[in-house]
């Protein structure tokens, strides 16, 4: 394989990456976002799915964001009847999002990043070496 195709196919790891890590930090942004009112649904958790799409001219699979979706996974229900959006029970409606999730799907995408940039790296360093041994 040709090592600017491995800068290519890493550079497209990370770019699914960045896009995974916005996704993460806007579902913690959003963890404690309620409804306007008592009737609103909370913020739903984003989620993000990736897919291989051959790029035919380098004929290697790249890394794509298939689909940003939402989670359709039940909200959290707590119990604050003094709360100004709380059912006629008392309940109120939070996110579906759980911040350990979130941090856990943090840390796994920026080591993935991080191994990318590491492919990067180690390429553009043999690059830069057949270079120096072709000046020679």
């Amino acid at each position: 394989m040709d090592l600017t195709n491995a800068i290519k196919i890493s550079a497209s790891g990370m770019r699914a990456q960045g896009t995974r890590l916005r996704v993460v930090a806007e579902n913690v942004a959003n963890a404690e976002s309620l409804g306007n009112t008592a009737a609103d649904d909370p913020y739903r958790r984003k989620t993000i799915t990736f897919e291989n799409e051959l790029d035919r001219k380098i004929n290697a699979d790249m890394v794509r964001i298939s689909k940003i979706g939402r989670d359709q996974g039940d909200f959290n229900i707590v119990y604050e009847p003094h709360h100004p959006l709380a059912d006629d029970k008392g309940y109120i409606k939070m996110p579906n999002v759980n911040t350990l999730i979130e941090m856990t799907d943090m840390r796994e995408a920026e080591r993935s990043y991080e191994a990318n940039v590491s492919v990067i790296e180690s390429s553009k360093s043999l690059i830069e070496r057949t270079l120096e041994l072709l000046r020679a």
